[in-house]
């Protein structure tokens, strides 16, 4: 109910049991937040700018690196942009070491990895949500358990049995002790059971068999995280560097992280030019594909987190 004062402003009547907060009692209290909201943005611009630096210094660096000739490498103090640009360290890259033999190499084990982990980590997880059998808790035991064992812990058992079984020097050797499905395992799992459950028991009373209803229903809820979990599969296989260094001895099955080792060494001093442009060749595949999938990998890791 108003009243209005012929000499003053138009004032609202307050209703019984209901207090007006004070304009100055209010001002007081929205002040102190509104001057920590520049300051906390501040330091988030902060820590983010030092973030990108201590990223993306070193990869700057070694990109600088591959385009310098050799002399001015080593120059004291060193200098942050080559003068002049060449490209010579790019074609010893291919003279050096047999460049070609170890992208096709790496290209087979990353792809054959990838493959079989991401089909066996969405079975197992698909099992481990959705049917029912003895001892599915203590499978799933094991799969955690699994993932708290560095695979370094493995590196000697691993390398007794396949030099036993006659598999050094063969991709056979390289990629059967890699193909561990415990992360994919354990990822998908959680985004199967967040998926609705009425969509799953509508399938089921539908009399719909696992695998039609994995394929028809479950999959299509589930794409952005079976693209994060491929997407991360692909970036470690492909930098795999210490199982393949134990397991290649050759051009003929090792993949380009042992290649590249092997061009550091291969005029016995270190020659650092050819070596960070063959780095900057063999990033250049993964760091296109996460660009093009980053923000499916980032919806696919998030999913869930927040629950309506």
């Amino acid at each position: 109910m108003s009243t209005v004062d012929p000499h003053g402003p138009v004032t609202v009547q307050d209703a019984p049991g209901i207090r007006r907060p004070r304009p100055g009692r209010a001002a007081a209290d929205v002040a102190p937040h509104a001057r920590a909201k520049p300051l906390s943005r501040g330091g988030g611009y902060l820590g983010l700018l030092l973030v990108i630096v201590v990223v993306a210094l070193p990869l700057f660096w070694i990109l600088v690196t591959s385009l310098k000739e050799r002399p001015d490498i080593y120059t004291v103090p060193v200098t942050w942009f080559p003068d002049p640009v060449t490209g010579d360290n790019y074609q010893a890259v291919g003279t050096g070491v047999s460049f070609t033999d170890y992208l096709r190499n790496s290209i087979i084990i990353t792809t054959t990895l990838t493959v079989i982990e991401v089909t066996l980590g969405v079975l197992s997880a698909f099992a481990l949500s959705f049917l029912r059998f003895p001892g599915r808790g203590v499978v799933l035991f094991f799969v955690i358990a699994s993932l708290m064992v560095p695979n370094q812990v493995t590196v000697i058992s691993n390398y007794a049995l396949v030099a036993e079984l006659g598999w050094r020097n063969t991709f056979t050797g390289i990629i059967v002790p890699l193909a561990g499905v415990a992360f994919g395992t354990f990822l998908m799992r959680n985004h199967f059971m967040s998926l609705p459950r009425e969509i799953i028991e509508a399938a089921e009373m539908d009399a719909t068999g696992p695998l039609r209803m994995l394929w028809r229903v479950v999959l299509p809820m589930s794409w952005p995280t079976l693209i994060a979990f491929t997407l991360i599969t692909l970036v470690n296989e492909w930098n795999q560097y210490l199982w393949p260094l134990l397991m290649a001895d050759t051009s003929a099955t090792a993949p380009l992280p042992v290649g590249l080792a092997q061009l550091q060494n291969s005029e016995g001093v270190t020659n650092w030019g050819p070596v960070m442009a063959g780095t900057v060749i063999t990033m250049v595949p993964i760091l296109v594909i996460f660009l093009l999938l980053q923000r499916h990998m980032i919806k696919g890791l998030t999913a869930g987190a927040v629950k309506g």
